[in-house]
Order: structure tokens, then C-alpha cells, then sequence
């Protein structure tokens, strides 16, 4: 019955299923334990919709079997309640049991509809979407040379579907700029990796998650290892990068909270996230139970409006314990929880049940994460550095050498030199890795 808990910041990925938080398969008798008396729907509504098909049968165009009325009413009636809630027909049941095994295919691209057009939540990192350019925010309004408005996303999600090798045109309005884009995009097979890391400054550990999958907690403490041992265990501070991660497991969001935080000023588990909703089932509280990894070392966690659901807890429990210093901008605020309920054998319904609250007790359903430093992604002018104007005790000639080791000396000039391209690469990076270094000196 219990299957899997997932938390996930859009409705529905490109080529693959829909993504929820949590996911709970109800059982028949467990339903029939839940029916409230006060609930049952008037007769005379019920008389209404049965007008309402029979006339439909009478006198539409063509003929329309009762099965695809039915499908119809109940889609429409759970798509008019919020962009989360759904119905689940046989096909999409079976891909949201297999959606988290980090391998589909498609474009590697996450949207919901929104005002009859289909919005970007976010690219995944290394996914054809990502390399091509699309962005978090954009509105894809046109598939080949279909236009989506009017479609629902269903239908949108099946045209960007194919086969791996096959190419899809996107046309896509983007904020600020006057014309409409266009992509030409090759559908792949979606192999994510969803911790990446690396070593900043030879003392300062870079950790991108790009997804919350099954694995992803275990494999973040492995590469957490592995750069305390590049720095000879000397790892001064972390990078969290949360930028563009769409969300995934419940399970594993509240695994990386749990790897930096502990117990409180009272010697009390901290807390992770809570749940409340009028589903008795839907009540649900994470608490810490491990020990933080990096002993107290300062932390910021990079996050951005493709950083949702999932990804929004891991925010959300950071900073309000304030165990890190969260900077980027605002993230997508997808803050609401959806419980599967069977319909029969083989369709279900996704609706939305509950809220998910941070520990301070905030919900951010529609609102987000709002960064403790803001910072906006932006391109650093790659201008060239006039270094005539530089003029110190090194340039004159026959002066004193300083005993200081020449390795040491050629780390920090290397060092330099990695920060500059930082700083022309990625600004929010280069603006965290700049503020953890001030607080590792702090800390000091």
C-alpha cells in the first residue's frame, strides 16, 4: 500500500511521469474508514452531470464513448482545483512507480501549465534543455508548429516525447526579451548524476545536487569524504549548490538536511520539515537523528527559481536552523503536498492534501525561499587587467626574497587565477565561495 514519498517542485517532467510530495496509494478500506456522511454530493448535482453527458451523447458532432466523457470530467475537475492535483490513467500510474530511478528520456526538461501556457520550472543540469540554452521562467508557446495554447499539458509533454535522436522545435517567450526563441532541441536518454563536486581554494568544498533520487544522500556524504580528503582534512567550508534542482525523494531531502544539522541549544533533535493537511495520513515530521558531517564549518547553499519542492526543504531547514547562509535568488515555492487515492485497479487520482511548513513554522507555497543575500545571475564583462598601474616591493629589482615556500607561493597564485575565471563563469558561485571564506576567518 505505502509505496514511495517524493517530493518534486513541477507538476509534470518531459518524458517522464509525475513527480509528488509525499506520495501516499491509498487502499479501498482505508477510504471507506475516511468517508465523512457530511461529504455526500447533493442529488440534484448529480442530475445535473448526467444532463450534462446525455447531452453530450445526443447531440455532440460525433460520437464519444462513455469512458472518454468520464476521463474528461474527471481531469477537468482536478485540473480546475490547482496545477498539482491530476488524474491518473493507467500509463501515467505506471510511470510515477518507476519515475526516480535517475534514467528516462527526453529533453531533460521540467514545466507545469500556467495561464494556458506552458511554463519552465527548470532545465536539469547536463540535459539537452540545459546545453540548448532554456531557462527557469521561459513559456514555451509553440511545439514544432503547433502552438500550445488551449492544449493541456498532457498533450504538450507527449508532442515533446519521442525518440532518442529525434529532434523537437521549441519556441519560447523569454522575460526581457522582444522576440520570440527558438530551439531546435535532439531528444536523449537522460542519464543524471545528481551530486557533483569539487574542490574550491584547495580548503573549500563545491557540492552540486541536481536532483533528489534515491541515492543521492549517500553519494553526497561520499563526496563530502572524498573533498575533506583532498584537503587534508582541512575543509574549511561548503558550497551547496541547489540552483536548477527540481526536487525528487522526500526521503532523500530530508537525508542531506540531516547530514548538517543535529540537536538544538536544548540538546533536542532540530528540526527538518512538517506537513498539515485534513488527510489524517497527511501529517508528517522530520526530525534530525545524525550528527552534522562538517562539524559546525560554515556553509552557503546556492539556490535560484528553479530551485523547487525538495530542494525548497533542504533551503527552508538550513536557514531557519541557521545552520547556513542561503544566497541566490528567490526559489519556485512549490510548497503543497499531493497524495495518490485509487479510482480503481488500474487509474488514480493526484490530489492536493497538505501543506509543507520550514521549522520556523513558514509555508511557502507560491512565495519561495527568500535568500539571506541576494544575488542575481549575471555575466561578469571579461575585461582585461591593466597591470602597469600595479607597482609593490616585488618589482624592484634586486629585492629582498621572502622565505615563505615557493609551493605555497605558486598555490595562491594559482588559486588567483581559479577565482578570476570563477568570477566570469558563475558570479553567485564566486559571490559564495568570497562570503564562506569570511566566515571561516570568523569562525576562526
Amino acid at each position: 500500500m505505502f509505496t514511495k514519498q517524493l517530493a518534486h517542485g513541477a507538476q509534470i517532467t518531459t518524458m517522464t511521469a509525475v513527480l509528488l510530495f509525499p506520495f501516499h496509494v491509498w487502499s479501498d478500506q482505508e477510504l471507506e474508514q475516511e468517508q465523512d456522511p457530511n461529504q455526500r454530493i447533493p442529488m440534484e448535482d448529480v442530475q445535473r452531470f448526467s444532463n450534462a453527458i446525455g447531452q453530450i451523447k445526443k447531440y455532440y458532432v460525433k460520437p464519444v464513448n462513455d469512458k472518454e466523457l468520464f476521463d474528461n470530467a474527471i481531469r477537468g475537475m482536478l485540473s480546475g482545483l490547482d496545477p498539482h492535483s491530476g488524474y491518473l490513467d493507467e500509463t501515467e500510474f505506471n510511470e510515477l512507480q518507476t519515475v526516480t530511478n535517475g534514467e528516462f528520456g527526453g529533453l531533460g526538461i521540467e514545466v507545469t501549465m500556467e495561464n494556458g501556457v506552458v511554463r519552465v520550472i527548470t532545465p536539469l543540469v547536463d540535459t539537452p534543455a540545459f546545453k540548448a540554452g532554456i531557462k527557469a521562467g521561459d513559456y514555451i508557446i509553440k511545439l514544432n508548429n503547433k502552438s500550445v495554447q488551449g492544449i493541456d499539458l498532457k498533450e504538450a509533454v507527449n508532442l515533446m516525447r519521442g525518440k532518442p535522436g529525434s529532434t523537437v522545435d521549441l519556441t519560447i517567450l523569454r522575460k526581457d526579451v522582444n522576440k520570440p526563441l527558438k530551439f531546435t532541441l535532439a531528444r536523449e536518454k537522460i542519464l543524471i548524476q545528481s551530486v557533483h563536486s569539487k574542490l574550491l581554494d584547495n580548503k573549500y568544498g563545491y557540492v552540486r545536487l541536481t536532483q533528489f533520487q534515491a541515492l543521492t544522500g549517500i553519494d553526497m556524504e561520499k563526496a563530502i569524504t572524498k573533498l575533506k580528503q583532498e584537503a587534508h582534512g582541512n575543509l574549511q567550508g561548503l558550497v551547496l549548490d541547489l540552483r536548477n534542482n527540481p526536487g525528487g525523494l522526500l526521503d532523500s531531502a530530508i537525508q542531506v538536511s540531516d547530514a548538517f544539522l543535529g540537536k538544538d541549544k536544548n540538546n533536542k533533535p532540530e528540526l527538518i520539515v512538517y506537513t498539515e493537511g485534513r488527510l489524517p495520513g497527511s501529517k508528517f515530521t522530520a526530525l534530525s537523528k545524525s550528527a552534522d558531517i562538517l562539524h559546525k564549518a560554515p556553509m552557503v547553499v546556492l539556490i535560484n527559481n528553479g530551485s523547487a519542492s525538495a530542494a525548497e526543504i533542504v533551503a527552508g531547514a538550513l536557514k531557519d536552523n541557521k545552520r547556513a547562509v542561503i544566497l541566490g535568488t528567490r526559489s519556485f515555492g512549490k510548497g503543497s503536498v499531493q497524495t495518490v487515492l485509487p479510482l480503481d485497479a488500474k487509474s488514480g487520482i493526484k490530489l492536493t492534501t497538505a501543506l509543507y511548513y520550514t521549522p520556523s513554522g513558514t509555508s511557502i507555497q507560491a512565495k519561495g525561499i527568500t535568500p539571506d543575500i541576494v544575488v542575481e545571475e549575471m555575466a561578469v564583462p571579461n575585461t582585461k587587467k591593466d597591470d602597469s598601474l600595479n607597482f609593490s616591493e616585488a618589482d624592484l629589482s634586486g629585492h629582498l626574497l621572502n622565505k615563505t615556500d615557493d609551493k605555497q607561493s605558486l598555490k595562491t597564485k594559482a588559486s588567483s587565477t581559479d577565482e578570476a575565471k570563477l568570477l566570469h563563469a558563475d558570479y553567485q558561485l564566486y559571490a559564495a565561495l568570497t562570503i564562506l571564506k569570511g566566515l571561516a576567518v570568523a569562525q576562526r
